[in-house]
């Protein structure tokens, strides 16, 4: 998570861990969005292709309810990631950033 993290700053976004997971075996939810606006969720999973690929999660729009939806992710999974990143093209940033095969 620190790369995404410093890249995101390198690059002129903003980027900042909101709850800390398991080291090796926490998921990882990103909280997506440009300039404060139209947060969204991802996750890394398997697409349709079955390739690694980031996948929508819960709400989008509306920023309480993004971020009562982590809360209660965590809640069930206290090894789960939760990272913030608002950058222009935030999608596309983080895949390139957090997706590998």
């Amino acid at each position: 998570m620190n790369a995404l993290v410093r890249r995101a700053n390198a690059e002129g976004g903003f980027a900042t861990v909101l709850a800390k997971g398991d080291a090796t075996a926490g998921a990882i939810l990103i909280v997506a969005q440009e300039r404060g606006k139209d947060p969204r969720l991802l996750e890394r999973g398997i697409g349709p292709d079955g390739r690694t690929a980031l996948i929508s999660a819960g709400p989008a729009g509306e920023s309480q309810a993004v971020t009562d939806y982590w809360i209660r992710r965590r809640r069930s999974d206290p090894d789960l990631w939760v990272v913030e990143v608002d950058i222009a093209a935030a999608e596309r940033f983080v895949a390139e950033t957090i997706l590998t095969d």
